[in-house]
């Protein structure tokens, strides 16, 4: 068995640079020229594993984000201007999802043929993997076109989206028209290029204590397919626009991560841009931050722990330069007394009455931000209110946030007392370069309420734009179409938007050198504010996006 499949192996992400002195070729997959994966035999799963490594060399793991949004964004207006007529011709939109229904109308042309130029599923091992890559199947548009002509397509490209996620943000983006449906992407002349991701390994759900059930993703998977797109994009010499619509809320929501340090790498290139959700975490009360500024140097705080919520994870994420220590309060009254950081251990506790354990990684210094980390770790908790006393190993003023999982790892019955809506855009969200995207009411102009809310932990201007993110029409596997919320479906339309502009610069000669942070700053400055309030911030970022606006700012019409 390939050993990205193979649970009795770990994939570590680890830097190109100890590669050689590893010297197991056989076990190492590259993701990039930065990092690579290193698989670690280990037959027997323990909790504490995550100690023996370090905690970011784990993958995160990622769940799913979610035509009057085309007017509301002034598209429509670019199209009838005699002298642009702009629909994506020669650019490329990539997905990075849970695949697509390449039989759907919104994904071919006139005649039929499709409009998908290559599809990688990682979940197929019944045909060839793309060049550099070990596992999956690459299915080209050659393939496509004589599955779409059989009588059974599946039987020549066994692909598909039993989710439907993949699907709508694609269409979203890059769906072609149909006006009996009054449906049209963004971009329906652009071509498509489509990574269908694997779900993440059971060992490492396992180590991060995910529901069996869940269905997640690991942030190493959505990093070889990044590498797939823009190795696509480098063949056919075309410029390429990466629409990521699930998030992570692991990390401390600093954009230091491997993604997210990967894209703002990507982003500074030419003719290549990323779009990133903002996450739906905004009112999920799954997040929660305080500043103790005078002695004693603690705080209290408590967690509802639903019925439903038999193992899940939390992370607490304090500022430099306090060291904290953590004492727990369960409601059958029982306490795990304080836990003082360590640079690697992991500390188990199991309650005396019922079935609870609990691991505590209390660690000093985490790899990629150097800051302190306390990672507990839930197995059958008892279910209600559960308290946390924080305090000051050092007794002076600290401050800290603490994060619950994203999307489905967790159900709304598990929340902080206190919570605050801020700080929850999921990774990659957080990082410099992409265009991360809230999503509002294209009805009514507000913002939904589940949309992740910036800063970041460190206080960068994060989400840059708002886009349409509510009922938006959309393609669902089965030749059917029907509607998406959520900052997903505002990423899918930013990523069109993208397209245009890229269509604009590169292919129409007005900017061939045209870089996607060129592209998103020009979306950020042409975005419509609103004078009621002030810009940038944390719920628009830099206003709702307008492009329209944007090409009369730079006097393009």
């Amino acid at each position: 068995m390939n050993k990205i499949f193979d649970n009795e192996y770990y994939d570590l992400i680890i830097s190109n640079s100890l590669v050689p002195d590893l010297n197991a070729s056989n076990n190492i997959t590259v993701l990039n020229d930065k990092f690579s994966l290193l698989h670690i035999w280990k037959n027997s799963m323990d909790a504490c594993d995550l100690g023996l490594y370090p905690y970011d060399n784990f993958p995160s793991l990622f769940t799913l984000s979610s035509k009057i949004s085309i007017d509301k964004s002034g598209i429509s207006n670019i199209r009838q201007h005699p002298h642009l007529s702009l629909m994506g011709l020669g650019v490329l939109i990539g997905f990075v999802d849970t695949g697509i229904d390449y039989q759907h109308p919104a994904f071919r042309n006139r005649d039929g043929s499709t409009r998908i130029l290559s599809i990688w599923d990682q979940t197929d091992q019944s045909g060839k993997p793309p060049t550099a890559f070990s596992f999956g199947s690459e299915y080209s548009k050659n393939h496509i076109n004589t599955a779409l002509k059989s009588s059974d397509p599946l039987s020549i490209v066994p692909t598909f989206d039993a989710s439907g996620h993949g699907t709508a943000i694609a269409s979203i983006a890059s769906g072609s028209a149909n006006e009996e449906q009054s449906f049209t992407g963004v971009v329906p002349q652009s071509e498509l290029v489509v990574v269908k991701l694997k779900e993440a390994k059971e060992n490492l759900k396992k180590l991060f204590f995910a529901p069996d059930q869940a269905m997640c993703y690991q942030e190493s998977d959505i990093m070889l397919g990044i590498r797939y797109l823009l190795s696509v994009s480098e063949r056919t010499e075309l410029p390429i626009v990466i629409c990521i619509a699930m998030g992570s809320s692991q990390g401390g929501h600093d954009g230091l991560g491997v993604l997210s340090s990967y894209l703002d790498h990507i982003v500074r290139l030419p003719k290549t841009d990323v779009t990133v959700a903002a996450g739906n975490e905004g009112n999920n009360r799954r997040h929660y931050f305080y500043y103790s500024a005078a002695a004693p140097f603690c705080n209290g705080f408590n967690l509802n722990i639903g019925k439903n919520d038999k193992k899940f994870s939390m992370e607490i994420w304090p500022f430099l330069p306090g060291k904290i220590t953590i004492e727990i309060f369960a409601p059958n009254r029982e306490i795990v007394q304080s836990i003082s950081p360590a640079s690697t251990d992991c500390q188990k506790y199991r309650l005396s009455l019922g079935q609870t354990t609990i691991w505590i990684n209390n660690i000093l210094l985490e790899g990629s931000s150097g800051d302190q980390l306390l990672l507990l770790r839930f197995d059958n908790p008892i279910p209600g209110i559960w308290y946390f006393q924080v305090s000051s190993i050092d007794n002076e003023p600290f401050s800290f946030h603490s994060w619950l999982p994203s999307g489905n790892l967790i159900t709304n019955e598990t929340y902080f007392f206190g919570s605050s809506p801020d700080n929850t855009i999921t990774s990659p969200g957080n990082a410099r370069t992409p265009l991360t995207v809230s999503a509002y009411n294209q009805f009514d102009g507000s913002i939904l309420k589940e949309s992740g809310r910036g800063f970041s932990r460190f206080g960068e201007i994060v989400p840059d734009v708002a886009a349409p993110g509510y009922h938006i029409p959309c393609a669902i596997p089965g030749n059917q179409y029907g509607s998406i919320t959520g900052t997903g479906a505002a990423a899918a339309h930013a990523a069109g938007v993208a397209a245009l502009i890229m269509e604009w610069g590169f292919c129409k000669g007005n900017h061939t050198s045209v870089t996607g942070v060129q592209i998103n700053h020009m979306m950020m400055r042409g975005a419509y504010r609103n004078s009621a309030y002030t810009y940038p911030n944390n719920i628009w970022g830099y206003g709702q996006m307008d492009v329209y606006k944007l090409f009369q700012k730079i006097a393009a019409i």
